[in-house]
């Protein structure tokens, strides 16, 4: 039987830390999926078709190998998902308390609704203060991202 596992984001955009989290769940499952969520609760810095896109060459550039699937979620819960491709675990990776916090009620929720796992993952250290929207806020304002995200994600955000 293929363990499957899914791990979602809303990834505007790809950070390291989204990368190291990814790779790890690489080498714990037998097949992961990258899922590209809308969270209609933020503000998107890139459309969907981007982020996945970014996902794809982030990845392939850093070396990550495993049985990856990319994709992007915009309808329904993510638990349907989960169903669809036969997934078990969503894979979270937490920062701070404050995520543990947030996380905590959807991992209850998504076990009751679908038997879907929850695993929480810890940061590199080097990532631990890394977010999303953190990158989102220092390049708008001009500053060096370079060191949070990937090359790919460098070259798209300078070139926009």
């Amino acid at each position: 039987m293929n363990r499957i596992a899914v791990v979602p984001g809303s990834f505007d955009p790809v950070t390291l830390g989204h990368l190291d989290v990814i790779e790890r769940a690489a080498g714990l499952w037998d097949e992961v999926h990258v899922v590209v969520v809308h969270n209609p609760d933020k503000s998107a810095l890139l459309p969907i078709a981007q982020r996945v896109a970014l996902l794809e060459r982030s990845i392939e550039d850093a070396g990550i190998v495993g049985n990856i699937v990319i994709a992007s979620w915009s309808v329904g819960l993510l638990v349907d998902y989960c169903t669809d491709v036969g997934a078990h675990v969503l894979v979270k990776g937490i920062r701070s308390s404050v995520d543990v916090a947030y996380e905590t009620p959807m991992a209850i929720v998504n076990r009751h609704l679908a038997e879907v796992e929850t695993v929480f993952l810890l940061p590199n250290p080097a990532n631990a203060h890394v977010s999303s929207s953190l990158v989102r806020q220092v390049s708008a304002l001009g500053g060096d991202v370079s060191p949070y995200v990937p090359p790919a994600v460098h070259e798209y955000l300078q070139e926009t």
